[in-house]
């Protein structure tokens, strides 16, 4: 069995919890209060773009050119994502601008980019691929489960059940394998901890949304 399957199989009670959650069964159904929406893709804004720089110093580490080439265009796409957020979803759902990154979506990108910039190779590349392969699962699963009918959120929905979204997830996907196959038992072992690791940080994400969860002042 790969690695990829054998620590899908490890998450997948994370995976069932966050396709169950609240927010994304109201994201569903289209029936998620706006400012729940709002404070979501506010924070994705801030954490696609923190996002696109832990993958562009992936790519600055790899071993060789295609991989290279490869966490680029992952970077790359990151941040063309995070500057349509601002072109359509800030002005459809009426958010002015990017608000202070919060305590979830702090903690994530912290994570990604220290394990990117201090871990081994191998081990900062799994740490970012739940993010691929979780939204596409999810983005998927939306897709195929949502009501008939109006979603004021279908182009979200869209964009992560997407063929071109499918294809990048699958790249990453081989590239973490590929590497695996070639480390040693310790390396692999780090590398399905940070997995694990940043599947939990992906339903802390959507659960923070939803909760509106922000800085305590009191």
């Amino acid at each position: 069995m790969s690695w990829s399957k054998a620590t899908w199989q490890t998450i997948s009670p994370i995976y069932h919890q966050i396709i169950e959650m609240p927010f994304i069964t109201e994201l569903m159904d289209g029936n998620l209060p706006l400012e729940k929406f709002q404070f979501y893709i506010s924070q994705d804004s801030a954490y696609l773009e923190n996002f696109g720089r832990a993958l562009a110093l992936i790519a600055a580490r790899a071993y060789d050119t295609e991989n290279t080439l490869a966490f680029l265009q992952f970077a790359e796409n990151a941040i063309i994502v995070e500057n349509a957020l601002h072109e359509s979803y800030f002005k459809e759902f009426g958010v002015s601008e990017k608000s202070i990154i919060q305590p979830a979506c702090h903690h994530y990108i912290h994570y990604l980019k220290s394990t990117a910039a201090l871990e081994n190779l191998e081990v900062a590349m799994a740490a970012v691929l739940p993010c691929f392969w979780i939204y596409k699962e999810v983005g998927d699963y939306i897709y195929k489960n949502q009501k008939s009918g109006s979603n004021p959120y279908q182009a979200w929905i869209d964009t992560y059940a997407g063929e071109e979204f499918g294809e990048a997830v699958k790249k990453a996907i081989a590239i973490c394998d590929d590497h695996a196959a070639k480390t040693s038992p310790i390396v692999r072992a780090k590398m399905t901890e940070a997995f694990v690791t940043a599947s939990h940080l992906e339903y802390d994400f959507w659960d923070a949304g939803y909760r509106l969860r922000s800085w305590q002042t009191n």
